[in-house]
């Protein structure tokens, strides 16, 4: 531990770095500690995983004292990263007793307007904390330490305004620490406006290029999800990455990978914060299968020990898919990234090619077989043969990926009538599975059934040509009679012929409860209200009350 004493650190702080396993100091915080010690503005270039945390918790650490105001606040693009660091800080401040607390969207405010009145360091996304800025249950006015962690990936997702915000909320007597992977023009105009006197300090990857093996497969679209399929199954680790460039595709992959005999998780940021953190720690203790995600994983979060990453989709940004491998190959171990090309990566391919000047090699393709899929982007459907699901032969997922289904087929679903508006344009069955005779209508009144089949199921009957709620006749609307749920039954214009009729009835839109009806409110000629509207025509009801007559 001698390395970190002559950085400026007390021995407090190295016994915790020692009995956290810490050996010696990376590049980023060698070159850091000391200028941040100092109290001078920094300007850091330093990717994913080299270590910064301590960089520039380190002054923090300290030189702070608890007295329940925020003296340090600490910005993150993810939630995930802001957890990360506020446990790091924690940690490595345990013999200060600073209270740390993490603040981000996703989790009840309230808390954290409880809990904010007694930290001493903030660590929060943004947009969170410009909502306690606004609610006014955030001070900032006490602040001595201004961190901007992964600044470019805050200005990517498109904070560049929040931040700017927050920091005119910050005293200008302030040290102010900014870290990017990358230096862009947005960010060196910032750091001219908002620092004094900032030192620049840039540091290599520590991704070991010698340890990494980049290579790509050209495969057919239809092919993709198969290959991956494949080669997970062929693959020897057990603790691998998949990168995907959208929530849906990781939907789609981690629901599939199991029906094909790998074990797979999901993260992204249509999860929950509790499921996310907690995916994220089974990930990590159990050091096994597969975890599939977006760029939200990509950025800041620490998962030792992945040899493999997987890209099933080429980033847009090319920049993402350098801190994508950067998850493999670290601290000296041997890691590899596996690219699986699609004609639609073609382009995005060739801007990592061009732009970060990698070499990857082309592997020859493999002998794969298609394999089973389920859709995961299509309502429940019925096939008009049976009421079980139909299986299709050739569903190929939310984006084309391939592979047979055995899932609900794109064909089937809710029974339109012959002229219907919705989407199936010639659908014969009806809700419950039924054959039906072309042209007529169903046996519940209407060709245009959007309601359940079953009549105990709630649900609506629509007239043939029906656009909306009509006043009388053969254009009515409303649903139909007989069900024994919750619905609304409109009759025609002799609503008023059975012999136990109360309703002063003038039209064929009748609004009052029916004595006939089995569950809910029937509209029809048992009404004991007063219907709207003239008659339009003898069509519109029918004689028990069960639905519009036959049109």
């Amino acid at each position: 531990m001698e390395k970190f004493t002559k950085l400026g650190l007390s021995k407090e702080l190295t016994d915790v770095l020692k009995h956290a396993g810490f050996k010696q100091p990376t590049e980023i915080q060698e070159k850091a500690i000391p200028v941040a010690m100092a109290g001078k503005d920094i300007i850091g270039g330093s990717a994913t995983g080299s270590g910064k945390t301590l960089a520039f918790a380190s002054p923090i650490i300290e030189n702070l004292k608890s007295n329940r105001n925020v003296q340090a606040l600490i910005l993150t693009p993810t939630r995930e990263l802001a957890e990360q660091v506020a446990m790091s800080i924690r940690d490595f401040g345990v013999n200060k007793n600073l209270n740390v607390l993490a603040v981000y969207g996703g989790v009840n405010i309230d808390t954290q307007m409880r809990k904010i009145q007694k930290a001493d360091v903030i660590v929060g996304t943004p947009g969170r904390v410009i909502d306690h800025l606004e609610r006014r249950t955030l001070n900032l006015n006490k602040v001595k330490f201004l961190v901007l962690d992964e600044v470019d990936r805050m200005f990517d997702m498109g904070f560049s305004r929040d931040v700017e915000k927050i920091i005119n909320f910050c005293p200008k007597d302030r040290q102010t620490m900014m870290f990017s992977a990358t230096i862009s023009p947005d960010i060196d105009y910032l750091a001219r406006k908002y620092t004094r006197d900032a030192v620049e300090i840039a540091v290599k990857s520590r991704v070991d290029p010698t340890k990494l093996k980049q290579v790509y497969y050209d495969v057919p679209d239809n092919k993709k999800f198969s290959l991956l399929v494949h080669l997970l199954n062929k693959e020897e680790s057990n603790f691998v990455l998949v990168f995907c460039s959208t929530r849906r595709t990781v939907d789609f992959v981690t629901k599939n990978l199991p029906l094909n005999g790998v074990k797979a998780r999901a993260i992204h940021g249509g999860l929950d914060q509790k499921k996310r953190l907690r995916v994220l720690d089974e990930f990590k203790k159990k050091c096994e299968g597969v975890l599939v995600c977006t760029d939200v994983a990509a950025r800041g979060l620490d998962i030792p020990g992945v040899s493999h990453v997987y890209n099933f989709d080429i980033p847009r940004d090319s920049k993402d898919y350098i801190h994508r491998i950067g998850r493999t190959a670290r601290a000296g171990k041997n890691g590899e990234a596996v690219n699986i090309l699609a004609s639609r990566d073609y382009e995005h391919f060739s801007d990592v090619i061009n732009n970060e000047g990698v070499e990857i090699k082309k592997l020859e393709l493999p002998e794969v077989r298609r394999v089973e899929m389920v859709r995961d982007d299509s309502p429940r459907r019925v096939d008009s043969r049976s009421r079980d699901p139909s299986r299709g032969r050739d569903s190929r997922g939310p984006r084309g990926y391939g592979g047979v289904s055995r899932g609900p087929s794109r064909d089937s679903g809710r029974s339109y009538g012959r002229d219907s508006r919705g989407p199936s344009r010639d659908n014969r069955e009806s809700r419950d599975g039924g054959r039906l005779p072309r042209g007529r209508e169903s046996p519940r009144g209407g060709n245009y059934s959007r309601g359940s089949g079953d009549r105990r199921s709630e649900g609506r009957s629509y007239g043939r040509d029906s656009r909306g709620p009509s006043r009388g006749g053969s254009d009515s609307r409303g649903p139909r009679r007989d069900s024994r749920s919750e619905g609304r039954s409109y009759g025609g214009r002799d609503n008023n012929r059975r012999p136990d009729s109360r309703s002063d009835s003038r039209g064929s839109y009748s609004r009052g409860p029916s004595r006939d009806s089995r569950g809910g409110s029937s509209y029809g000629r048992d009404s004991r209200s007063n219907s709207r509207g003239p008659p339009r025509g003898r069509e519109g009801g029918s004689r028990d009350s069960r639905g519009p007559r036959r049109y």
